[in-house]
């Protein structure tokens, strides 16, 4: 069965539902980037107006849930979602009322005194240490707002959450067409992807992303790896990295891994040379040296020249390219160049190219080629997640 017809064939789909005159709890994603109490990306935003402009087209109330930042269960002034909500409205054009809390009489009495075709913003779900947790009481308060509940937070469906899938205990729920989308866009990976496909892995943190490159390596030609989860891959087959991040506790998995890739007959290339610095900082002078030979003392924290135009002889060849993970601390300007020449070789390829979200679509976007690249999943996590095969309990709460 196709990746397609096994995540999309069984679920309820939010066209489907019946919501005129009811009030509609939609879990979507809004975990956007604020600077000076403005959104810098509404991508995520944009991303869920089909389903809400659905949903009110048809004559319900909505009621949006979401989290913005990790502020551990405390309330934190500058995670609120009012700058969110004023996005939305701008967007929508039409009233989001911010509520200031997510559960409780109050809320509940304001929700619903409202009518049909309005729109209410729940505050940060995360102020509530019982939103991670899952736990049932919230879960349930959250779903005595609304008759009816919508999940399109894709990049959250990895995540079993009160607001992702303990809701769907209480309420029918259904699918957001972000979510179909999403999953839509992903199969193309999936079902007899055009080849060479070439998978780019990176990224600070080899732990999030070595399920994946197993999963991976059961479907792609080629496997790019940079960033720092490149430094641990190193250290496995014996090179000195200097003090680059290594997860010593990974070592043994990752030889697995390799030795699963020469069975698969999978081209795994790591750098060849990186740029070191002793320091993470903006004024940090740098050095670019084989990447087996880095000096006690310094970091890797970009891949090098050499290995750019290795990975853009790959990325040239392909006909299929996802890329989840930067190749270096991006973010800072001398450490950036690796980023940004390959998603200038992916956005100059005539290969279907998709981005896992996360970090590597905020890089896309900041560089200005977002329009150039076929797919950008809004979910870094939850993209690997369904491409390494797992079973996610979110999306089985949806299906019919």
């Amino acid at each position: 069965m196709s990746l397609m017809s096994k995540c999309l064939g069984k679920l309820r789909l939010v066209q489907e539902a019946v919501v005129a005159g009811k009030t509609v709890l939609v879990r979507v994603d809004y975990n956007v980037p604020l600077e000076n109490g403005v959104v810098t990306d509404d991508g995520r935003i944009r991303g869920s107006l089909p389903t809400l402009e659905e949903l009110l087209r048809k004559g319900a109330k909505v009621v949006l849930l979401t989290h913005l930042g990790r502020p551990k269960g405390k309330r934190v002034p500058g995670l609120c979602l009012d700058p969110v909500a004023a996005r939305l409205q701008a967007l929508l054009n039409r009233a989001v009322n911010k509520l200031d809390d997510c559960v409780g009489d109050e809320i509940k009495q304001a929700i619903d005194q409202g009518s049909s075709n309005e729109v209410f913003m729940l505050e940060n779900l995360r102020f509530h240490s019982e939103e991670e947790a899952n736990n049932a009481r919230f879960a349930h308060s959250l779903a005595s707002l609304g008759g009816v509940y919508v999940n399109d937070a894709f990049a959250t469906l990895h995540r079993s959450h009160a607001s992702t899938l303990g809701v769907t205990n209480y309420l029918p729920s259904y699918a957001g067409m972000l979510v179909q989308e999403e999953i839509k866009a992903l199969s193309h990976l999936a079902e007899n992807p055009a080849r060479p496909y070439v998978a780019i892995i990176g990224g600070k943190k080899a732990k999030s992303k070595l399920g994946a490159l197993r999963g991976l390596l059961e479907r792609v030609d080629v496997m790019l790896i940079g960033g720092g989860v490149a430094f641990t891959f190193m250290r496995a087959k014996g090179y000195q990295v200097g003090d680059s991040v290594v997860d010593e506790s990974l070592l043994e998995r990752v030889k697995e891994v390799i030795c699963l890739a020469r069975e698969k007959r999978v081209l795994v290339l790591l750098p060849r040379d990186v740029v070191v610095s002793e320091e993470v900082d903006a004024s940090a002078e740098t050095v670019i040296c084989a990447a087996d030979e880095i000096p006690a003392g310094r970091i890797g924290l970009d891949i090098g020249p050499e290995t750019i135009r290795s990975f853009g002889e790959q990325i040239a060849l392909a006909r299929t390219v996802i890329w989840a993970g930067p190749m270096g601390a991006f973010e800072l300007e001398q450490f950036s160049r690796g980023t940004r020449e390959v998603g200038e070789a992916l956005a100059s390829s005539n290969a279907f190219t998709v981005i896992g979200g996360g970090e590597t679509g905020a890089a896309v976007t900041q560089m200005g080629i977002a329009d150039r690249i076929s797919y950008i999943s809004t979910g870094g996590g939850a993209c690997l997640a369904l491409l390494e095969g797992k079973v996610l309990p979110v999306l089985d709460a949806l299906r019919v």
